[in-house]
């Protein structure tokens, strides 16, 4: 099935007031909501819901009135999305993923288990997080450091892709996670992986586009966030994360390039986080900060 994708283009700041207003009208619905930058010298960004076909019709209607009643001289875009799986194409053979006491393989590699491993199943799809990309690595890496070292009550997986990430901390630890992300898709793919790895509850999915939806009120917060985004989006979410996470609680980070560590570090250190532990993977950074 096709996605649709409706968008308006605007600067950075009108475009988050827009999401609050997308957020506010969409909150009860499975869309995906978000915005991205399209050209940063001339501040050009948009901002999205990505809907089906069959849904289409409402959700230009509610995004509409949206426009109409505060954003008059915005028009709204539609991208239809082909329905083609690009990811599962390019990662088509890769090899069995050793970090920390995980092992993830896709299901033609289940020989590939030894004893001892925490062995978990993804097959390449519709969602990021394999455990080839050297942040995905590094997170699990620093999950298995983390949940060896202190005792964690429960965990966020704050852009969970294909649920990597929560099942291998649900699976270490036997903790209450929840896994969100902005992409319905993803959450989708992240459950059915979680089934296909015995994982049937511990983990609670939910797509959400910020910190305002209220999954993370139910069950935050948190002692364990594990965040594998990207740098610009995980310094803009500084005080949200912190706010959801407990006292003394533990953050890992990731999606960042070398390059960028320094102004993440900066960005967490301004609310209190202390620096723990950076690895690197492949030209990118894995960070553990603590509260």
């Amino acid at each position: 099935m096709s996605e649709i994708r409706l968008y308006v283009q605007a600067g950075e700041r009108l475009c988050e007031t827009i999401l609050d207003h997308l957020t506010i009208a969409f909150e009860d619905s499975e869309y995906a909501i978000a915005t991205q930058e399209i050209d940063e010298d001339r501040d050009i960004w948009e901002a999205s819901v990505y809907t089906t076909r069959a849904d289409e019709e409402a959700a230009r209607a509610t995004f509409q009135a949206i426009v109409d009643a505060d954003f008059p001289d915005l028009k709204i875009e539609r991208e239809e999305l082909p329905d083609i799986d690009w990811v599962a194409k390019s990662l088509e053979g890769l090899k069995p993923v050793r970090a920390g006491r995980f092992l993830v393989h896709g299901s033609h590699d289940r020989d590939e288990r030894k004893t001892g491993d925490i062995a978990i199943e993804i097959d390449a799809g519709q969602a990021f997080g394999t455990g080839h990309h050297g942040t995905t690595a590094g997170c699990l890496e620093m999950i298995d450091l983390t949940l060896r070292k202190r005792t964690v009550r429960n965990a966020l997986d704050l852009g969970t892709g294909s649920g990597v990430l929560a099942i291998a901390a649900h699976k270490v630890a036997r903790i209450p996670v929840l896994a969100t992300d902005i992409d319905p898709v993803a959450v989708r793919v992240a459950r059915e992986n979680a089934r296909k790895n015995h994982v049937v509850s511990g983990i609670t999915f939910a797509a959400a586009p910020g910190f305002h939806h209220r999954s993370f009120a139910q069950h935050g917060p948190f002692d364990l966030i594990i965040a594998n985004i990207l740098a610009k989006p995980l310094m803009k979410l500084a005080p949200a994360l912190v706010q959801n996470l407990a006292p003394g609680g533990t953050v890992i980070l990731s999606g960042i390039l070398a390059s960028q560590r320094w102004k993440v570090l900066s960005a967490y250190n301004g609310q209190k986080l202390a620096h723990v532990k950076t690895i690197w993977r492949n030209g990118w950074v894995t960070i553990v900060l603590q509260g």
